[in-house]
Formats: structure tokens, C-alpha cells, sequence
């Protein structure tokens, strides 16, 4: 059920609470020998069994789908194999973020290990450059790799809807085969290869569809591996692979990549994705890799044999220094950090992305503050606002290379789908976001396609995020298009924030020991997001605190034993302003949405609250 919408909270968000604890919530806390809480978590998550909780809480290697289930798996390691055995060059055509640059590294790390010693790597790879090259096979590079004695070109984390590169392989002599996990076209289906890897393709059972780039590219990785570790008919034809170490050693090894893209490639943490993102980060505390380990360093992430990263580092401290190299350089840098031999030449590059991130920041503060202006510009106008639908937001010599980042804050900002173009010599380069329920690529589509003339000279992506180019005097019509279409797909419900509660969180349960069952439900993220829990009628113990002028700190009590410091980050909303308007102060009882913290601090740490929402107790409530 939902509150009543009359009563205001501090982010004008309706709030969905938890269903009342039902047979199956009593039945499995009892099961685990959990609180309820936490069996309301597990329900809420479409999980209701005690086996299937012990799936959830305990992922292992065994919960791995054979990727022999992937369509076209069969074909693609024959070919691979044939390489190695006849020692053919095999380009890797990769991809300028995480996903492909991570996709890159673990496959060519895998074709590597069977490859027998004693002589050059077999494998090549090629990462575009964002700037010069964009998104996708372009056939100049195929001309040079074919000059180059290159006869095998596998693709990663790209190339299902690259039917001109597929055709211009085939001209040069090229055998393909294509890794990807983008949605292919829906009129000409798949591009002719040798073979092509996509769960998403028609046609093809493989029972988890969710899986980013990197993950389809360890599932060829994973096939060869396994196909290594059976005799060859001809013992020189590749080199052999202990069954236990692939296990032990070697798929965890890869798994450390696969986690970190999967996280920052916002697929949702759900079935085989928790499983790869779980087995990943506990990998990762044996960190052994001289360029990562000094990345990880450099971003601030304790790494150890007791706790590895938690996916939230990975997503916001070691993601964005990976995607840097791709925004404003030279995405190649990440490869060979990954690959770098020794300490001095990993760190070396592992300071490079992160000063790059740096200045990734400043360039992305630059913009925004005119992206911001523009937004206030349409918050000032409500009824030209109501009548857009989805934003589209453009400016001149914006740098392509964060115009992705821009478009979700847009969107955090103005609770709408947004497009962030930025116009260079008279092309136009954009980049979407979308909210919840309105699928951006089914929109984008309909404007390209649904009247004359065509928009966009390239365009794909999903339902949450898209990315296009287009001639920069088709602007205004893809705003019209947009406009009407969205206008009558857009509801109310998918623009108004809702916050979903898990669990009304009892006071005695707010202890270190709470903090320890909420590490059993990691990782966190999409599809699995961190629980949100409620306190009622809390009062305010001391005047609200500023926090470097922009955020705040409130001291709560939660019962008349204890109390909690309750901390609120000013990224989408501005708390001290906030909490002044709704006039909260000393003394007032409030009802709080927060997450659960840990301050590690050794004099005054313990639990904290990070705020999510408030609003003043109703009157009705308070005794």
C-alpha cells in the first residue's frame, strides 16, 4: 500500500510501503534464523523458499549457466581453436568502455592460455578511439587488419547490428564472429557470421538474458578454456588446461573483470549476474594485478583477505577512473594497465586514468552548470515543461565524452527521459536516460523511423539508455517527434518519484549486528538495490547541522534508549535548504527513509542512518 499522497515529504515522493509480513516471510525468517526484516527483503525480491534464499545468500561456481547454451558457442570455439592450432592472427575488436575494455582483456587473456608458448601472442585488439572512430566496426580497420595477415575478427561488447562491417569482413576475406549483448535490430535481425554469441538474439534458450558484453565474452572465454581441457588430437595444437585449475584459478581470475563491467554496465544484479558479480568481488580481495591494485589504491578502495570491495566501490570510485580513458583519451590505456607486466608500468597507468578522471570531473562540472541553467529555464515555464515529454537538451562544443554522465543527471534532476546532445561541426552527438517504465529505445526508434525523413545516421542501446548521432539541423524535428510520442506514453506515475520501503525497521534492530545480516544481501545494485528502511515518529534530539555548506547532519531518536546520527548528501535534492523550508528543528518528530550505514570511525563510529527522505510525523500518530 502507499501513504496518502496529502501528506509531504522532503523529495515530494510517494512512498510504497511493505506489504504486511505474510506466511511466507514468517516461514523463511524462521527458516534462517533471520529477522523478519530480512525475510521481507528476500519476499520482496521474489524469493520465498528457504532453498532458493541459500541460492541467494550463497552464490558459487556451480550456479554458472554451461555457455554451451548460448546459440552459435559451438561454432565460435571450432573456430577459435582452428587459430591456435594453425596459428592464425585473431584481432579483438573491442569497445571504449568498462564493458568492452574489460571484454577485451579477459578474452584475449583466455585464447592466450591455451595458446602453446614459445612464441608471439596470437591476439590483437583494436579499441576505437570515442572521438575519432564512435561506437561500432568501422571498416577501415578491417582493410588494415586484413593487410596485417589478420583472418579471425571477434568482436566484443558490439557488432549485432553491424551488417556493413559483416559484409565488408566477408569482401576481405574475414571470418567474424560477434559477442554482444545489445538488442539486435528487430527488422533485419542478426548480422551473417561465422557465428554469433547474443542472448538476446531470436532463437536462442540460454536461460539468463541479462548478461552484459563482458559477460557473453567470458562465456567464449569460459567454453574455450573447458575445450582445453580435454586431449587435442594433435598435442601441439594447443595447450592443455588442468580441470581444477579452471576452476580454482582461472575462471575467478576472469570473473574479477567480469564483476567490475557487470557493475558498471548497470545490468541488474539478478540470478546469473549476482552470482558472477558475488564469486568477482570475493576474487578481488586477493588482488594480484600490479595496474589494478594501484587503480584501487589511487580511488580510496581497502581491498583485503577479510572484505573485498563492495560493488558500490566499484561503481562510483573504480568504474569511473576505467570509463575516463574512453571519455577524454585513449581507452587502449585500460587494456594495457590490465595487461602491464610489471608494478612500475600498472601504477604508471593506473595514475593516468585517474588523472584523467579528474579531468573527466572538470569538464562534466563545466557543462552542467549550463545544462543547469537550462533546466531552470524549463522548471520556470510549467506548462512548456508538461508539454515536452522527454527532455532534449543540446549545447555547442560540449565534449562527447561526457554527455552520457549528463544525460542521468538530467534525469535525477528533472524526473523525466532526457537526451544530451552536444554539436560539433554541424553533426549532432547524443547521448539518453530514461526513467522507470518508458523504454527510451522503443522511443528513439519510433522517432527515426515512424515518418520521413530518417533522423539518425547511427543510433541503439536499450530501454534505460541510448546513444546516436545525426545531422545537427534534424535537432529540432527529433524534438517534435520525441515530444509527440512520449506525450502519449509518459504517465504521471512513471514521473513522480517513488520511494519503495522494505521494511519498518524496529529500534532494537538498528545495531552493529545489523550491519553484518546486510552484507548477506549484497551485492547491491540494479535489480537488487540496497533496502530502504523506515523509523516512525523520531525526534529530532539537537538543531540540524550543516555539513560543508551543503549537506546535513541530524541527531535522532529512535527510541528512549537510543539515539543515531542521520546523515543526508546533497546530490539531488539540497538538504539544508530543505529541512529549513519544512521547518524542522529541535524537538521535531519526524518519520525517516534511510539506508544503513557503518562509521568505522575508532572513537565515534557505529551505525548511521544515510537519509533517503522525511517528512513530519502525522499528528494523527504521535501520542
Amino acid at each position: 500500500m502507499s501513504e496518502p499522497e496529502e501528506i509531504a515529504t522532503a523529495r515530494n515522493a510517494r512512498w510504497v510501503l511493505p506489504d504486511e509480513p505474510g506466511v511466507e516471510a514468517h516461514g523463511l525468517a524462521a527458516a534462517l534464523e533471520q529477522p523478519l526484516w530480512f525475510a521481507q527483503v528476500l519476499v520482496s525480491r521474489g524469493i520465498e523458499t528457504p532453498a532458493d534464499a541459500r541460492r541467494f545468500l550463497i552464490p558459487d561456481m556451480a550456479a554458472l549457466h554451461d555457455p554451451m547454451l548460448l546459440g552459435g558457442m559451438k561454432e565460435a570455439v571450432a573456430r577459435v581453436l582452428q587459430a591456435v592450432a594453425k596459428r592464425e592472427p585473431i584481432l579483438i575488436y573491442g569497445d571504449y568502455d568498462v564493458d568492452g575494455t574489460t571484454a577485451t582483456v579477459l578474452l584475449k587473456t583466455a585464447i592466450d592460455r591455451i595458446t602453446p608458448t614459445g612464441g608471439p601472442s596470437l591476439v590483437r585488439y583494436h579499441i576505437p578511439h570515442r572521438i575519432r572512430e564512435g561506437y561500432g566496426i568501422q571498416s577501415s580497420v578491417l582493410a588494415e587488419a586484413a593487410t596485417q595477415g589478420i583472418r579471425l575478427v571477434i568482436s566484443v561488447d558490439t557488432g549485432i547490428r553491424a551488417f556493413a562491417a559483416a559484409e565488408e569482413s566477408k569482401r576481405l576475406g574475414l571470418d567474424l564472429i560477434v559477442t554482444d549483448h545489445h538488442l539486435p535490430d528487430g527488422m533485419q535481425g542478426i548480422p551473417e557470421a561465422i557465428a554469433v554469441i547474443n542472448p538476446n538474439q531470436p532463437g536462442c534458450d540460454y536461460p539468463y538474458k541479462e548478461l552484459c558484453g563482458a559477460a557473453v565474452a567470458f562465456k567464449l572465454a569460459h567454453a574455450l578454456l573447458h575445450a582445453a581441457t580435454k586431449p587435442a588430437a594433435d598435442p601441439n595444437a594447443y595447450r592443455a588446461v588442468d580441470f581444477l585449475a579452471l576452476w580454482d584459478k582461472l575462471l575467478p581470475s576472469l570473473l574479477k573483470l567480469v564483476a567490475i563491467a557487470t557493475i558498471a554496465d548497470s545490468v541488474p544484479l539478478t540470478g546469473e549476474n549476482r552470482v558472477i558479480v558475488a564469486l568477482g568481488l570475493r576474487a578481488l580481495r586477493d588482488q594480484r594485478q600490479s595496474g589494478l591494485r594501484a587503480l584501487f589504491d589511487l580511488a580510496g578502495v581497502v581491498s583485503d583477505e577479510e572484505r573485498g570491495p563492495s560493488a558500490t566501490d566499484i561503481a562510483f570510485r573504480v568504474a569511473p577512473r576505467i570509463n575516463a580513458a574512453g571519455r577524454m583519451d585513449v581507452a587502449a590505456d585500460v587494456v594495457r594497465m590490465f595487461l602491464a607486466r610489471t608494478p612500475e608500468e600498472g601504477a604508471a597507468l593506473a595514475a593516468k586514468l585517474h588523472q584523467l578522471n579528474e579531468d573527466r570531473r572538470n569538464v562534466e562540472a563545466s557543462v552542467l552548470a549550463t545544462l543547469e541553467t537550462q533546466m531552470e529555464a524549463l522548471r520556470s515555464d510549467e506548462s512548456a515543461l508538461g508539454t515536452m515529454g522527454c527532455l532534449v537538451l543540446d549545447g555547442e562544443g560540449w565534449h562527447r565524452g561526457v554527455i552520457g554522465i549528463l544525460a542521468s543527471r538530467v534525469v535525477e534532476r528533472m524526473r523525466r527521459p532526457a537526451l544530451v546532445i552536444a554539436h560539433e561541426d554541424g553533426q549532432a552527438h547524443g547521448s539518453g536516460r530514461s526513467v522507470s517504465g518508458f523504454h527510451l529505445l522503443d522511443a528513439i526508434t519510433a522517432a527515426h523511423t515512424e515518418t520521413e525523413p530518417l533522423l539518425f545516421d547511427r543510433f541503439g542501446g536499450h530501454a534505460h539508455a541510448v546513444g546516436f548521432s545525426l545531422p545537427s539541423d534534424r535537432v529540432p524535428l527529433l524534438r517534435e517527434r520525441l515530444s509527440t510520442y512520449s506525450l502519449g506514453r509518459l504517465s504521471s506515475a512513471m514521473l513522480q518519484e517513488r520511494i519503495a520501503i522494505d521494511a519498518e525497521l524496529p529500534s532494537a534492530e538498528l545495531n552493529p549486528d545489523l550491519i553484518k545480516k546486510l552484507h548477506l544481501l549484497e551485492p547491491f545494485g540494479q535489480g537488487n538495490r540496497e533496502p530502504l528502511f523506515l523509523s516512525r515518529d523520531c525526534q529530532v534530539e539537537e538543531a540540524p547541522k550543516t555539513l560543508k555548506e551543503r549537506h546535513i547532519k541530524l541527531r535522532i531518536r529512535i527510541s528512549p534508549e537510543s539515539t543515531v546520527d542521520c546523515l543526508g548528501w546533497s546530490r539531488e535534492i539540497v538538504w539544508p535548504e530543505k529541512i529549513a523550508e519544512m521547518g524542522i528543528a529541535s524537538g521535531s518528530r519526524v518519520d525517516v527513509v534511510y539506508r544503513v550505514r557503518e562509521n568505522r570511525h575508532p572513537q565515534f563510529g557505529g551505525v548511521e542512518m544515510e537519509l533517503c527522505d522525511l517528512r513530519l510525523t502525522p499528528v494523527s500518530t504521535t501520542n
